[in-house]
């Protein structure tokens, strides 16, 4: 799933969590998420967001050389015919806290 269900918090307030390949993917699949949680007559209203990035290279170095080692793989595989890509669709998580305000 590139999503989780609603947990509910104090307060009226609720948490999902989107997971994506980008950092975009991950905070789209969050508002899905939390736009589902809401019915048709609410709308989500954010009070807290965290983007985190989880790639397969996290331990050993930071987003950006990861990015650029997920680049370089790329060209490799262009030239050996192979497919290099080390990205997953769950490189990056983004945790939303909102509450549903009637519109």
């Amino acid at each position: 799933p590139n999503h989780t269900l609603a947990v509910q918090k104090p307060n009226n307030q609720y948490e999902v969590t989107g997971i994506g390949k980008t950092n975009l993917i991950a905070k789209n699949n969050a508002i899905n998420a939390a736009n589902q949680t809401c019915d048709s007559k609410a709308a989500p209203v954010v009070v807290d967001e965290k983007t985190t990035y989880q790639g397969v290279l996290k331990d050993l170095v930071d987003e950006e050389t990861g990015k650029m080692v997920q680049a370089a793989s790329g060209v490799i595989g262009i030239f050996t015919g192979k497919s290099t890509d080390l990205s997953r669709d769950d490189d990056y998580q983004t945790t939303l806290t909102f509450y549903c305000k009637a519109q």
